[in-house]
């Protein structure tokens, strides 16, 4: 099975940037299909942004599109999450998942769906 570090996470003022990382290991990520989830306290689990393998398909939230990039480098078997324009409703524990998939194009949109996942790194936004 794969095992997913995720790492990056901070404090940082309104409108700065941070660049979350999610090591994989035990297994080769370009075989996984990978998502990004954040939860804030109180508040469920929310999808943020999901790759297809290859970093051919993404997707994002709405709330996050044109400020947060995902991408992946499966020679170095990491993922990652640039969070730029950051505002305080950002802050939240962020996550990232992976699932198996013979498919080249495909992402995952639901937390069910995702058999893999990190412990998740926090990060906090002030005003």
């Amino acid at each position: 099975q794969v095992r997913l570090v995720e790492s990056g996470g901070g404090l940082v003022q309104a409108g700065g940037s941070l660049r979350l990382s999610c090591a994989a290991s035990g297994r080769t990520l370009s075989m996984y299909a990978v998502g990004w989830f954040r939860q804030a306290p109180g508040k469920e689990r929310e999808l943020v942004a999901a790759v297809s393998r290859t970093d051919g398909i993404k997707y994002y939230a709405d709330s996050v599109r044109g400020r947060f990039t995902i991408a992946r480098d499966d020679a170095k078997n990491t993922a990652y999450l640039q969070l730029n324009s950051l505002k305080p409703e950002d802050a939240a524990v962020y996550y990232c998942a992976a699932q198996y998939t013979t498919s080249i194009g495909r992402y995952y949109d639901q937390s069910t769906e995702y058999n893999y996942w990190g412990q998740g790194t926090q990060v906090i936004v002030s005003p």
